[in-house]
Formats: C-alpha cells, sequence, structure tokens
C-alpha cells in the first residue's frame, strides 16, 4: 500500500509541475498534460532505480529526454489526432513527426530531465526516506 501511495504522490506532484510549467509558458494547459508530465516523472525519476545498473546522469538524461518524447507522441496521437482536440501541433517545427513531436523539444525534455532526476530523488529521500543515489556524469 505505501509503495501505491509512493507513486500516486510522484504522479500527482510531476502532473502538476508539469501543468504548471505549460500554464507559465503557453499561458494554458489541457488534462491531458497532467496525465502525461505524472508518468513522465515517475519514468524518469526511475531510472536510476534499475537494478545491476548505476546509470550515468548523462545517459539518464538521454533516456529520459527519449521516453518524454516517446509519451508525448502516444499522448498527442490519442488527444490530438483521434480525439481531435487539438491540444498542440508542432507541424511548422522542423523535424517534426505528425506535429505530435519535434527535435525542439526532445532537446528540452534532455535538459528538464536532470531537473526531474533530481526532484525525484529529493522527494524520495524527503517524505520516503530512500537514500540518494550514488551520482557519477557518464
Amino acid at each position: 500500500m505505501q509503495k501505491i501511495l509512493k507513486y500516486l504522490f510522484l504522479f500527482l506532484v510531476g502532473g502538476t509541475v508539469y501543468y504548471l510549467i505549460e500554464v507559465t509558458v503557453r499561458g494554458f494547459s489541457h488534462p491531458s498534460m497532467f496525465i502525461c508530465g505524472g508518468i513522465c516523472f515517475i519514468c524518469v525519476g526511475s531510472l536510476n532505480l534499475i537494478k545491476g545498473k548505476n546509470i550515468g546522469l548523462i545517459k539518464q538524461m538521454i533516456l529520459g529526454s527519449v521516453i518524454i518524447t516517446v509519451l508525448e507522441f502516444i499522448t498527442g496521437y490519442i488527444v490530438n489526432i483521434i480525439l481531435k482536440l487539438n491540444v498542440w501541433d508542432y507541424s511548422s517545427r522542423l523535424y517534426n513527426l505528425l506535429g505530435q513531436i519535434c527535435l525542439r523539444y526532445s532537446i528540452v525534455w534532455f535538459f528538464l530531465s536532470i531537473v526531474a532526476i533530481f526532484f525525484d530523488d529529493f522527494l524520495r529521500h524527503k517524505f520516503f526516506h530512500e537514500p540518494y543515489p550514488n551520482y557519477k556524469l557518464f
């Protein structure tokens, strides 16, 4: 039960933070972004928990960018293409895929991943008494 509460807490924090980032940057957001942000936060924050692996921060950031980009594409495909809600459209951006993801934001996700990694570790330590991981760059 405590594990469920921990991941629910992390989901809510991640979703809220992402939603607020979007409102700050774009002036609006959508509930689907709350859900996507919560899932992304859990996935990226869990990268350093892979048993037997001490994944360096740069690799975590690369994987984080890939994870967020894939989840953004899935969310966009469902929300924008299937449901036709038109929450965002990157069609005018260079190197986009169906207007749902683009290289520019994948690079942004790379840099935001490190924030998510450290924030997740802080929350896990502060509220769930988990030890901080031993960070390494590569």
